[in-house]
C-alpha cells in the first residue's frame, strides 16, 4: 500500500477521535488489539535484523482465552525509542494452536502494530477452552517468532483440584542476572504473578553493572521520556531468562513504584517534593504507563489514558482460587511524615475509596476456597526495632516504614477488619517491594499478639533487585525479636512456587546464592503452609 493510501486512512481514522488514549489514537488502538480486519494491514518491511528481540509473552488468562503479546525491535536499544522500527504501521499474524508443532491450529488472526504503542501487540484471543494448554508464534515479514505457551483459566466455579503458581518482583537489570526466572520456567505452573518493580527508572552504568556487560551511553540517564521508558524495558526485555519465563507460562501483572519513580504515590513524586510545575510528574507518569502497558501482556482495557491506567482487576480460576490483583499506588494519599500520628488518619487511603469498595464487594461474592490479594507493599505490621536498640540502622524512618501499609493504618483496618467481618474465605496476601521473603500473620490488634489472625501473608523477595543478599540481617533480627506475629525472615534472591488444593496452600521459598554469577543453583530454603479455614502459615 501506498504512503498516499496509508495517509488517508490514518486521516479517516484520526477524524473520528472516538477515544484519546494519552496519545494514543482509537485508530491505534483498534490496530494494537487485532481489531481491524487483515486487509487493513500494510506492507511489512524487510528486516536486517530479528524483529522479535524481546522475546513473546502471554496474560491475563481467563476461561475462554489470553492476551498474546509481543513488541517487534530488530534494534532494541535504539536511542530514540522506536526499537529501529519504520514510523509506520506494521502488520503481524498470530496462530494459536493446541501442539507445540502447530499441527491442529485452532485461532489464526491479523495485527497491525502501530509506532504510537511501541510497534507493540497486545492480541485478545478468544473462543478457547478453559483449563487448556496452547502454543502460540507471531509473524511478521518473513521473520517467525519463538514459540510461546500458555493456559487459559479453568471455567469459573467448576471443581479444580489443584493449581500452581510463581509470584516475583523487583528485578533491577544492573544488580545482577536474572537466572530466578530460569529456574521457575522449568517448573509446572499455571500462572506468574509480577508484583511490580519489572524495570528500575534508574540510569545504568556503562559496564552495565554486577552484569559487566556494555551498555550505550544513553542509558547513563535517569529514564524520564518515554523514548527513555521504552529503551530502559527493552534492555530488561532482551534477558534470556526472562524471556524463558514469559514464554513459558501467563502471567498476571500489577506495577510498583520504580516503573515511573521510587516511591511515588498518586500525584505526588518521590519524597512529596514539589515540582517546578505541578503537572510535570503527571507527564512523566504518562510516558510510564504508556511504556509498561507497551511491554507487558495486558488487555485493552488497562490502555492508559494519560497518567492514568486501571490495573486493578480479578481473576477466577475454577472454585479453588480468585485472585484480586491491586494497584497500590496510583489511588494514595502521599506518605506519612515519618515519626508522626499522620499514618494512623482514617481520611488517608492507599487503594481510593473506589478500588476499596471494588475489592471487598468482591471477595464478599466470591465462591472460591482461597481469596488471594495480588499486591505490592507489605501489609503486617513490621516495627523496624531501631527504636529498642540504637545502632540499628533506622532506613529513612523510626519505627516503621512509611511506603507499606504501616504507613496507611485506616486503610489496612478497614480492608481487612471488612475482610473479616464478611468472613471471607481463607485471605492470603501475596506482596512483594521489599526485597525479602517474608512469612507474617495479618492481626486484628498488633498491640495483643493473641488477637485474631484475618489473613496469611507471604512477602517474596526480589529477583535480583540489591545484589546477592544473605540469609538474615540486623533489621531482620531485631524484626524477629519484636514482631511476634512474623514468622520468617530472607533476604537472599529468588521468587515463591506456591501449591494449593482445597486442603492447604503450600509456598517453597525459592532462593540463590548470587545473582553477580550467572547460572546459579536454586534451593529451597524455607516451606510454609496455610491449611484451609486456618489463618496463618506454619513452617512445614
Amino acid at each position: 500500500m501506498s504512503t498516499h493510501e496509508f495517509g488517508d486512512f490514518g486521516g479517516r481514522m484520526g477524524r473520528r477521535r472516538i477515544l484519546q488514549l494519552g496519545g494514543v489514537s482509537a485508530a491505534a488502538l483498534a490496530l494494537g488489539t487485532g481489531v481491524l480486519p487483515a486487509e487493513q494491514a500494510y506492507a511489512a518491511p524487510k528486516y536486517q535484523n530479528n524483529p522479535f528481540s524481546l522475546g513473546v509473552a502471554s496474560g491475563d488468562p481467563l476461561p475462554d482465552g489470553v492476551v498474546l503479546w509481543t513488541r517487534l525491535a530488530p534494534d532494541p536499544l535504539a536511542e530514540d525509542g522506536h526499537g529501529g522500527m519504520p514510523l509506520r504501521p506494521v502488520p503481524v499474524q498470530y496462530e494459536v494452536a493446541e501442539d507445540e508443532a502447530f499441527r491442529r491450529v485452532v485461532r489464526r488472526g491479523n495485527i497491525v502494530a502501530t509506532p504510537e504503542l511501541g510497534h507493540s501487540v497486545h492480541a485478545e484471543v478468544g473462543g478457547l477452552r478453559p483449563r487448556r494448554e496452547y502454543f502460540y508464534r507471531f509473524r511478521t515479514g518473513d521473520a517467525d517468532s519463538p514459540v510461546g505457551r500458555t493456559k487459559t483459566a479453568p471455567a469459573r466455579h467448576t471443581p479444580l483440584a489443584s493449581m500452581a503458581l510463581a509470584f516475583a518482583s523487583c528485578q533491577a537489570w544492573p544488580d545482577g542476572f536474572f537466572t530466578a526466572y530460569r529456574h521457575m520456567a522449568a517448573e509446572d505452573l499455571d500462572i506468574v504473578v509480577h508484583l511490580g518493580d519489572y524495570i528500575y527508572e534508574y540510569g545504568i552504568p556503562a559496564n552495565g553493572g554486577a552484569r559487566k556487560q556494555t551498555v550505550p551511553d544513553h542509558f547513563a540517564t535517569e529514564t524520564v521520556s518515554l523514548a527513555r521508558y521504552r529503551t530502559q524495558y527493552a534492555l530488561y526485555k532482551t534477558d534470556p531468562d526472562l524471556q524463558a519465563a514469559h514464554a513459558a507460562f501467563p502471567w498476571i501483572v500489577t506495577l510498583d513504584d520504580h516503573e515511573v519513580e521510587n516511591n511515588w504515590s498518586g500525584q505526588t513524586p518521590e519524597g512529596n517534593t514539589p515540582t517546578p510545575r505541578p503537572d510535570q510528574f503527571l507527564e512523566r507518569r504518562t510516558s510510564a504507563f504508556r511504556a509498561y502497558y507497551e511491554n507487558l501482556p495486558l488487555r485493552s482495557t488497562s490502555v492508559p489514558t494519560g497518567p492514568d491506567m486501571r490495573l486493578y482487576r480479578r481473576f477466577t480460576f475454577g472454585d479453588l482460587a480468585e485472585f484480586n490483583v491491586l494497584d497500590t499506588r496510583q489511588y494514595r494519599s502521599p506518605m506519612a511524615a515519618p515519626d508522626t500520628d499522620e499514618r494512623f488518619d482514617p481520611a488517608r487511603t492507599l487503594t481510593g475509596g473506589q478500588q476499596e469498595k471494588w475489592l471487598l464487594d468482591g471477595m464478599t461474592a466470591s465462591r472460591s476456597r482461597w481469596n488471594v490479594l495480588a499486591q505490592q507493599i507489605r501489609v503486617a505490621q513490621f516495627d523496624h526495632g531501631s527504636e529498642t536498640d540504637p545502632a540499628l540502622p533506622k532506613d529513612g524512618w523510626e519505627g516503621f516504614g512509611m511506603d507499606s501499609w504501616d504507613g496507611y493504618v485506616a486503610s489496612r483496618d478497614r480492608i481487612f477488619g471488612g475482610i473479616a467481618e464478611r468472613g471471607v474465605s481463607n485471605p492470603v496476601v501475596l506482596t512483594g517491594d521489599w526485597h525479602r521473603n517474608l512469612v507474617a500473620d495479618i492481626k486484628a490488634d498488633y498491640r495483643d499478639p493473641n488477637s485474631r489472625t484475618i489473613a496469611s501473608e507471604l512477602v517474596g523477595t526480589s529477583i535480583s533487585s540489591g545484589g546477592n543478599g544473605q540469609d538474615i540481617d540486623n533489621l531482620g533480627r531485631a524484626g524477629l525479636a519484636v514482631n511476634p506475629h512474623v514468622k520468617f525472615y530472607n533476604i537472599q534472591r529468588g521468587y515463591v512456587s506456591c501449591r494449593l488444593d482445597a486442603q492447604s496452600w503450600r509456598s517453597d521459598f525459592k532462593v540463590l546464592p548470587s545473582v553477580t554469577t550467572p547460572d546459579a543453583p536454586v534451593t529451597t530454603r524455607a516451606t510454609y503452609v496455610i491449611e484451609d479455614g486456618r489463618p496463618g502459615a506454619e513452617l512445614a
